[in-house]
């Protein structure tokens, strides 16, 4: 009889083991300078007392996907644990001119031209393993850009959850009701990620959207 529960007890384990349900991996894409990395540390600042990366006013600072696994987040009673990944900013054309004018010198800019190139890359084989994207839009920003559209079509098309987030709200230039009308088909949530402002209603949608 020992025998007999020692091995249901161990089989159970084993169960339990193959078929525990993996935290969703959701995936914060957007266009450089969005505040993508910016929103990762907040997170993690919030609920795991640790930060993400480095940010830059200098685009592309993110030229390497970035996850950290097992972020819980309460919000309303629930509670949802999630892997986050904060990915490269997406660009259609990287310039290493465009770094040239931040001070570099071309060897050091066509460096980073290349890596920001092989992050976006790298961004994009991400989606096929995401379970959710949030988008973040700089709400400063005019939102029908390529980048925002190819991101938001391949979420459809995958029928994956998505969470826009309209951020920099703390600027007065800002308007998220333009990145709303632009994407009426998709919950959106206006933030300020560097300031804090309105994160917990950004808490709140995501363990409605990703739980």
């Amino acid at each position: 009889m020992g025998v007999i529960r020692s091995f249901k007890r161990n089989f159970s384990d084993l169960f339990k083991k193959l078929f525990k349900k993996q935290n969703a991996r959701i995936g914060i894409y957007g266009p450089p300078n969005a505040g993508k990395t910016t929103l990762a540390n907040r997170i993690l600042r919030d609920w795991t007392g640790d930060a993400m990366g480095s940010v830059s006013h200098i685009a592309h600072e993110t030229r390497r996907a970035r996850r950290r696994e097992g972020v819980t987040i309460k919000t309303n009673g629930n509670s949802i644990t999630l892997d986050i990944i904060d990915t490269p900013g997406l660009a259609t054309k990287i310039d290493f001119h465009e770094f040239m004018e931040q001070g570099m010198d071309e060897a050091e800019s066509k460096r980073r031209a290349k890596e920001a190139t092989e992050g976006v890359i790298e961004a994009v084989k991400w989606l096929e393993n995401l379970d959710g994207v949030i988008l973040v839009m700089d709400a400063t920003e005019d939102p029908f850009t390529q980048v925002n559209v190819t991101v938001i079509g391949n979420m459809e098309a995958r029928s994956l959850p998505l969470l826009i987030v309209a951020n920099k709200v703390d600027l007065p230039e800002a308007s998220p009701s333009t990145i709303r009308d632009a994407f009426p088909q998709h919950p959106m949530v206006s933030i300020s990620a560097l300031e804090g402002k309105n994160v917990e209603t950004f808490y709140e949608e995501l363990a409605k959207r990703f739980g």
